[in-house]
């Protein structure tokens, strides 16, 4: 069973894996990823400001989420 610590890094590195891998560093004003998993409950939530970059930022954001969620799923089932 993984620890808390463990499952919030690694919903944190698999949003942010999923925002770099669409915008270029350069690109991204600001990234805010937030985690929380208490009792069994997982948030995430990822806000991305990239005015300049052509990915529709909310959609690169949603996708992250989306990623971290799956990340933690399987982190469960290993």
């Amino acid at each position: 069973m993984p620890t808390d610590d463990e499952v919030v890094r690694t919903a944190a590195d698999a949003a942010e894996e999923v925002v770099f891998s669409r915008l270029d560093n350069g690109e991204v004003d600001d990234l805010d990823v937030t985690v929380t998993f208490e009792d069994g409950v997982l948030e995430v939530d990822v806000y991305v400001h990239a005015p300049d970059a052509e990915a529709d930022e909310k959609r690169v954001a949603d996708d992250a989420a989306l990623a971290a969620r799956g990340a933690v799923d399987d982190l469960f089932d290993e």
